[in-house]
């Protein structure tokens, strides 16, 4: 059966696509430790408010109903998005109301709309990218445009530090301003490395925005306001030319698939448009789960005292565990300042990232390789890119230490081969 010109983004080779089809039959097989995924951990404290919800929920016939038996509007459950107004406006200051909010069946939706709304072929004769500032970023927006070349990046600035610490920086000398660019995109924290960028780069990247009058899109799935996965001191930042897109997964339903946009009451429209167009509603379980908890604002006490702590213990023990077991070699760990992962850059690898993942499956122990993080960027010859893996922090204790132990072992093994170790 032929594809159209666009069946190749959803082939069997395309990147996320590829990933994740090889993470889950890695899983399948069983007997491996998940050092790769993005699922978050288990909080109990999270758990119960969940539970006691979903129970309070069951035991109403009406509530019940509304969960199950009747289509939300596209733009998504209205009781949720009134909620969620509500709090950025009273604890934030936010200007927003329900019309600045819309919901998607996750945020992997909201950034696959999102890019093909701002870029492409916008028929006008031009072709406008959707530029990210920094690689590494995300791998799940590498095939998310409709048509190829939709992303330009720039590699970062590296700031090395003492106790094998490294930290990316916003290279705004090179950004290719002069390109058509529809759109800027950054995630904060950032998934693969777990970088936040900083209060000044944040601002500099919204003055960028408005000089070019684009929107810059920031993907908060493990950020402020919720869940807050930020181990550092930063602000909750909010403007005219922003998109903010949240999720509701890392907070603890990742499974529920809830994807929220902020954004402009105009792009609000336009996301509502494709939510008809392609789910005739976006599913408001989740959203009808964490409602309560939005209107009362435990959602933020639940975020800055619960989920936060949990995963800051997690990376502290994890980045611990590895700077032990790795002594003597040459490698860095980006400063685990968010999100729920370390970023491991093996200086001079004598084989790629990628070699070493698979050799790394066949010792039982499940990482993703670096090299799928650099969406937009043409450095064939950048070493740095077939260096780096990511390595997941969020499960139980004991297999995270005995994943890392086997994952330095091999790494041992593969320096010493070639001499360099």
């Amino acid at each position: 059966m032929k594809l159209s010109r666009f069946g190749h983004k959803f082939g069997p080779g395309a990147g996320i696509n590829s990933l994740m089809e090889d993470l889950g039959n890695a899983l399948a097989e069983g007997g491996l430790i998940m050092m790769g995924g993005g699922n978050p951990g288990f909080v109990p404290e999270v758990e119960d408010a969940l539970r006691q919800r979903l129970a309070d929920i069951a035991a109403d016939p009406d509530a019940f109903r509304r969960l199950v038996g009747i289509y939300d509007p596209p733009q998504g459950e209205k009781r949720f998005i009134r909620a969620l107004a509500g709090l950025l406006r009273e604890q934030f200051g936010w200007p927003i109301d329900e019309r600045y909010i819309a919901l998607t069946n996750g945020s992997q939706s909201a950034f696959f709309t999102l890019f093909n709304l701002f870029g492409g072929d916008c028929g006008d004769g031009e072709f406008r990218k959707i530029l990210l500032p920094m690689a590494p970023e995300y791998i799940g927006y590498a095939d998310a445009g409709l048509q190829d070349d939709l992303f330009i990046s720039v590699p970062p600035l590296i700031t090395e530090l003492p106790d094998n610490r490294f930290k990316y920086h916003v290279d705004f000398s090179a950004l290719p301003l002069e390109k058509n660019i529809g759109a800027i995109c950054v995630s904060r924290p950032t998934n693969p490395t777990g970088n936040v960028l900083t209060d000044a780069e944040m601002d500099h990247l919204i003055e960028l925005a408005r000089e070019q009058d684009v929107p810059l899109i920031v993907d908060g799935a493990y950020g402020l306001p919720f869940p807050g996965l930020i181990f550092t001191p930063v602000k909750e930042v909010w403007d005219d030319h922003l998109v903010l897109c949240l999720s509701l997964s890392k907070f603890g339903l990742p499974a529920a698939r809830t994807g929220i946009v902020i954004a402009h009451p105009d792009v609000i429209k336009a996301v509502s448009a494709v939510n008809a167009i392609t789910n005739l509603a976006p599913g408001s379980f989740g959203a009808t789960l964490a409602t309560e908890l939005v209107e009362s604002g435990e959602i933020l006490r639940l975020s800055q005292d619960v989920v936060r702590p949990f995963y800051q213990r997690k990376a502290e023990r994890a980045a611990q565990l590895m700077g032990e077991a790795l002594a003597g070699l040459p490698f860095a760990l980006h400063v685990p300042e968010g999100a729920m992962f370390l970023w491991l850059w093996l200086k001079d690898l004598p084989i790629s990232s990628l070699e070493l993942y698979q050799q790394l499956k066949e010792e039982g122990v499940l990482v993703v390789s670096g090299h799928y993080f650099f969406p937009g960027l043409d450095l064939p010859d950048w070493k740095h890119q077939h260096e780096c893996l990511r390595i997941t922090y969020s499960q139980e204790d004991e297999l995270v230490s005995e994943g890392i132990t086997r994952l330095a072992s091999l790494v041992r093994r593969v320096y010493a081969e070639s001499g360099a170790g």
